[in-house]
């Protein structure tokens, strides 16, 4: 998806500026929208795919304009109402007008510090050893989907050498649209600047993507 959120590359953003000492919160409204977002998480009818697409689907002027947790904010209201928890009546009111889908868990404050633990981990099986490895030259493929996926456009169409096989992890292209989990081989594919920048990048430097196989060809 070619959305605001994938400005790898892209002029007119303003040079990284790292925060120094930047701390975990800038408001205290930050700490209860981390809490929201990870409660409503956990009532199972969605997944960690399918909330990075509804971020990733807000109109560019929203996107751009916004702070690092409005955006999980407004991301957050789009996927309540798309499951049936909350609806435009009741996020204008500021309170439940009527009884609305119920959760298949409930995120409890005893429960936090061992949910928080355990993680969310998304390494999966695959019946099939990796097609790719390590040292072999590769090509990522140049797609444009309306749909979700982790390649980004930069590292789109260009030819890489693999440094790592990193195991097989579900496939977020389709877990983000319902699709199943379809778990694929990843790699760390390593690519010289001037392969990504073009002429005039420095050539002393790299720049490393994690792929999934599908996202490969033999170059």
């Amino acid at each position: 998806m070619n959305g605001a959120q994938d400005l790898g590359g892209q002029h007119g953003m303003g040079p990284v500026a790292p925060e120094k000492d930047e701390p975990y919160f800038h408001a205290e409204w930050e700490k209860r929208a981390l809490g929201l977002t990870l409660s409503c998480g956990a009532f199972g009818a969605w997944t960690i795919d399918e909330s990075r697409h509804a971020r990733e689907s807000l109109p560019p002027a929203t996107y751009l304009s916004a702070s690092y947790y409005e955006i999980w904010m407004r991301a957050l209201e789009t996927l309540l109402k798309r499951h049936g928890f909350v609806s435009d009546a009741e996020l204008a009111a500021g309170q439940m007008l009527e009884k609305d889908a119920e959760p298949k868990r409930i995120l409890k404050a005893d429960m936090v510090p061992a949910v928080l633990a355990k993680g969310g981990p998304c390494d999966r099986p695959v019946p099939d050893g990796p097609v790719f490895a390590v040292g072999q030259r590769v090509r990522t493929k140049n797609f444009n989907p309306e749909s979700h996926t982790r390649l980004p456009r930069y590292a789109r169409a260009k030819t890489g050498v693999i440094e790592a096989v990193q195991g097989s992890f579900v496939f977020p292209d389709d877990n983000a649209h319902g699709k199943g989990e379809n778990p694929q081989w990843v790699y760390t594919i390593v690519f010289d600047a001037p392969e990504i920048w073009g002429e005039g990048a420095d050539p002393t430097l790299t720049v490393s993507i994690d792929a999934w196989e599908s996202y490969l060809e033999r170059a």
